[in-house]
């Protein structure tokens, strides 16, 4: 079967996918290109929710991929290489071991680096030893600070000719490249983008682990970075709450402000004046005891890895039993108004964050391998990391399985039960 082609212009059908993916994170098989289809990719962080479900739809897209498997933990680690077949492995690889991981990409053509918590990381150290081995690179990094560090290796990565991505999951990653068409089709129209919004939903954790649980309490020990006209705002985290329709499926969820490194990517590469991230979750007292954590907690608390992690194996076993009930759907909606008053947006949503997540970071890492991305280190919305022609087709491999995904669309066509009050006018 084809590659997914979605004509990405003013004249784009809305496409509603039912969702394909299933428990076994199943994919369509994609046609690659005959160089390509043997590549071996090292998927470091591949025992934890987002690694191993990155694997495994690598596997799937592309049963002829060799997929190291890496992490600490053998048993789990050979567990899903078998799961995988034959052409996959366990290695173990200790990233905060310069040895060991370089030893590890001497002997692949992709690293997918999914070893999260990015929070408080005080050096790229994969993308340093990607670059040393001359090894593209693809991460799932949700932290500013970090994301914005890798980018400072840009000239080490083109003396290196070593091709990059930061920030390539699925939020940050697909939305961004989403944000990038949403602006793209106004400049072609000759309109003036002003505003970019990213809203986010997730039901408990997303099924996604004690990693997911310990990025967001991390982020609460971070000011929000916002625009505003141009101007830097800066702003208490989960804080400002919107209640955004998301559409079918989900429907409408509050939201709060976070600080999530496609506002300043999107301000600066997409040239938005305007540019907000907010991010919400069920059940409804998860976002309230959020808000309690940043009232009561000093920051230097919420700052600090080892008492975060603490927290975290503390509130673990709870959060994984509310899981089971809340599910774990995601949804992202992308926003952008123009001068000119048009306001159009973006939907994304699946019934497991789990898989999504793994399928999203899997259409980065086969971009890359397709040759497209230049060398240097780039966020999903440039063009030198995701070309514009390639932006289709990462779209189209990383929606499959979504229930609801519509690009360029007017807000009320996507919101839950709009009213029609006749000659056209909804509310």
């Amino acid at each position: 079967m084809a590659p997914l082609s979605l004509p990405l212009n003013l004249k784009w059908t809305p496409l509603n996918l039912k969702a394909t993916a299933t428990a076994t994170n199943k994919v369509t098989e994609m046609p690659l290109p005959e160089k390509i289809r043997n590549s071996r990719i090292l998927v470091l962080g591949g025992t934890g929710r987002v690694g191993g479900s990155t694997a495994i739809a690598l596997s799937n897209f592309c049963p002829d991929l060799q997929i190291l498997v890496a992490g600490r933990n053998r048993e789990k680690g050979e567990a899903l290489a078998a799961k995988l077949g034959g052409n996959s492995e366990f290695a173990r690889v200790d990233i905060d071991d310069v040895n060991s991981l370089e030893t590890a990409l001497k002997s692949v053509d992709l690293v997918v680096h999914a070893a999260g918590p990015f929070q408080r990381a005080e050096r790229c150290s994969v993308l340093e030893a990607a670059i040393n081995t001359r090894t593209a690179y693809v991460d799932v990094c949700d932290d500013t600070s970090y994301a914005w560090r890798a980018k400072s290796l840009m000239n080490r990565a083109l003396d290196a000719n070593v091709p990059a991505i930061t920030t390539a999951g699925i939020y940050p990653g697909v939305s961004n490249v989403m944000a990038a068409e949403l602006v793209r089709v106004a400049n072609e129209s000759k309109d003036k983008p002003e505003r970019l919004r990213f809203y986010y939903y997730t039901a408990g954790t997303g099924g996604a682990g004690p990693t997911i649980l310990a990025t967001s309490f991390l982020l609460l020990g971070e000011e929000v970075v916002a625009y505003n006209k141009g101007e830097k705002i800066r702003m208490k985290p989960y804080s400002a709450m919107l209640n955004i329709d998301f559409g079918k499926g989900i429907g409408k969820r509050d939201v709060y402000l976070l600080n999530l490194p496609e506002v300043r990517s999107a301000h600066e590469i997409l040239r938005v004046p305007t540019v907000s991230a907010r991010f919400g979750t069920a059940p409804f007292f998860w976002n309230w005891g959020m808000e309690a954590m940043t009232a009561l907690l000093p920051l230097e608390f919420l700052r600090d890895r080892n008492r975060v992690q603490s927290l975290v194996q503390l509130f673990d076993p709870f959060v994984r039993a509310l899981d089971g009930i809340a599910g774990e759907r995601v949804s992202m909606r992308v926003d952008l108004e123009c001068a000119s008053g048009r306001h159009t947006v973006g939907i994304f949503s699946h019934k497991r964050l789990s898989v999504s997540v793994g399928i999203s970071t899997a259409a980065f890492a086969l971009a890359i391998l397709e040759g497209g991305t230049q060398p240097g280190v780039w966020f999903p919305e440039e063009p030198q990391g995701i070309p514009i022609e390639a932006r289709e087709v990462l779209l189209g491999r990383a929606s499959q399985g979504t229930f609801n995904f519509v690009m360029n669309r007017s807000p009320w066509t996507v919101e839950t039960n709009p009213k029609e009050f006749g000659l056209g006018i909804y509310l």
